[in-house]
């Protein structure tokens, strides 16, 4: 584990919309395509989210992606990582494949 990510605080990941816990391991993160966009990240499965829909490519790299729903409400949070692409395993990363919408959660500092 690079020494970036021993800092990091580790919170409480809620739904935005039904208050529904999603995640209690999240992380800040920054997409590795474009470090302009602020998610947040887990390195388990979730167990306030299920996998829906197909998985697609992204537009940066070559991962495959699916979509993630809260259990509560339904609405979609995010993606799961389901297959890293070359570069993206490459690059300085936290192992993190769970990533959640900053507009959809919000985080607690535990």
């Amino acid at each position: 584990l690079h020494p970036q990510f021993r800092a990091k605080a580790v919170c409480r990941l809620t739904c935005r919309s039904c208050l529904s816990d999603v995640c209690m391991r999240g992380m800040k993160a920054i997409l590795l395509a474009d470090s302009r966009i602020e998610l947040y990240s887990t390195d388990r499965p979730p167990a306030g989210v299920q996998l829906v829909y197909d998985d697609y490519r992204t537009r940066n790299c070559k991962c495959r992606i699916r979509d993630v729903a809260c259990l509560g409400c339904g609405n979609t949070l995010g993606y799961h990582v389901t297959q890293p692409c070359e570069s993206c395993l490459e690059a300085c990363n936290n192992g993190h494949f769970w990533m959640f919408h900053s507009d959809g959660v919000s985080c607690t500092e535990r």
